[in-house]
């Protein structure tokens, strides 16, 4: 055996072990459960981030009892005697005596006494008088927002590690914000490995277009990465060896390698840079064979293996070259690990029936891809490891417990790219 094909059996043996699916999915989330430290940004900045702390308002929601529609604030009963008007963004007029009306917008502060509003359709007026043509009786507080319906000031309204999308942006902002505390993104390095991938035209005898390099940088974006490259790495174990021992990333994912071929060269580069395997292998088809360690602090690559809850914090995801196993090795480690490092909370499984049966693997877990129908979920052909074609059709990954499943039983289903 070759001194490359020993270190790499002494790299595996030295490893925790195939891992199931749901083994593997939970130590990548625990490898990324140091978040990585606040940072307070403008409210257009924080989208996409995560929420460092609960967001609390800053204000009773409405602040004031406003207007639900346009027409007139009334106090008392009916008919009413009309005098002025109160418009949006302008101070609360005197108080309304019983019996008196102010024609009122949408979103104004109601005048004290005001007791309901009665929508525009609903009033007609003769000469100053205000009478009520509704239907039903006016009651008191109708059309009324009252202050704080919302919210009070100092109220938690989400928890830290809520996702930033737009709509928490317009509650932020609703309630005072102009800055968020969020978590830091994790920087993201991607190697691509391998003499035979191109990165344009078509491919040609023995070699192949690489799809990753398209692929997974906007999906590890999408997940809250900060992608700060994407570089290729030849088939030279130097080289590799000092791209991880440079590398000042959070998060270094790699593509190919991970296996135990002639130019397979992660498991040695890993040892030699002082890394700590968490993951060798996982029961999972396609995919089988992906990993993830602990690095060590760039500023001490030769200082031996890294130590868990180390200063650095750092790792790397080791994906299968396949594209569709390189996607599963996303969702099951780098997914889960990038959630974890930006401090996301855990997201509840969704779980969908099985229109069909789904085939799946003897002893393993299979990520199969499959759409919605009205009846449940059903399976894409052209699932094969090295295949895209049914991902780019799939709206989902269908987890299938090992030995398939059967029609109508319910099964976890994974977002695809």
């Amino acid at each position: 055996m070759s001194a490359v094909g020993r270190t790499t059996v002494a790299a595996r043996s030295a490893g925790p072990g195939v891992l199931s699916w749901a083994q593997a999915r939970e130590a990548a989330r625990r490898a990324g459960l140091r978040p990585l430290p606040a940072v307070g940004l403008p409210l257009a900045e924080a989208l996409g981030r995560t929420l460092a702390e609960p967001l609390t308002a800053l204000t009773d929601l409405p602040a004031f009892d406003t207007s639900a529609m346009d027409g007139w604030a009334v106090a008392g009963p009916g008919p009413w005697r009309v005098a002025g008007r109160v418009l949006a963004g302008r101070a609360a007029s005197a108080p309304l005596a019983d019996g008196a009306a102010v024609e009122i917008a949408t979103g104004a502060q109601l005048p004290p006494g005001a007791t309901a509003v009665l929508r525009r359709e609903h009033g007609r007026t003769d000469g100053t008088l205000l009478h009520d043509c509704g239907h039903q009786s006016l009651t008191t507080g109708q059309d009324v927002r009252p202050r704080g319906q919302e919210c009070r000031r100092g109220e938690a309204l989400l928890p830290g590690g809520a996702l930033v999308g737009p709509a928490v942006l317009g509650l932020a902002a609703a309630c005072g914000h102009d800055r968020l505390a969020v978590r830091r993104r994790p920087v993201v390095e991607l190697f691509v490995l391998g003499d035979e991938l191109l990165a344009s035209g078509v491919p040609g005898p023995g070699l192949v277009r690489d799809a990753l390099g398209p692929l997974l940088p906007p999906w590890l974006r999408v997940a809250g990465a900060e992608v700060a490259e994407v570089r290729s790495v030849r088939d030279d174990f130097g080289l590799l060896r000092d791209a991880l021992r440079h590398s000042t990333a959070d998060i270094v994912v790699t593509t190919g390698g991970t296996a135990a071929g002639p130019v397979d060269f992660l498991h040695r580069a890993l040892a030699e840079a002082g890394a700590r395997l968490l993951v060798d292998g996982v029961a999972v088809r396609p995919g089988h064979p992906m990993l993830l360690a602990e690095l060590p602090s760039p500023a001490c690559p030769s200082a031996g293996p890294a130590r868990s809850g180390g200063p650095g914090g750092r790792h790397l995801v080791g994906l299968p070259g396949n594209p569709l196993a390189a996607v599963a090795g996303t969702v099951t480690l780098a997914l889960p690990l990038l959630h974890a490092r930006s401090g996301r909370s855990a997201v509840t499984p969704v779980l969908a029936p099985t229109a069909v049966g789904l085939p799946g693997h003897p002893v393993d877990t299979r990520l199969l891809p499959v759409r919605h129908t009205a009846d449940g979920v059903v399976p894409l052909a052209f699932d094969g490891p090295a295949m895209l074609r049914g991902l780019a059709r799939a709206e989902a990954l269908a987890v299938v417990p090992p030995g398939g499943a059967a029609a109508g039983e319910p099964v976890e289903l994974l977002e695809a790219p």
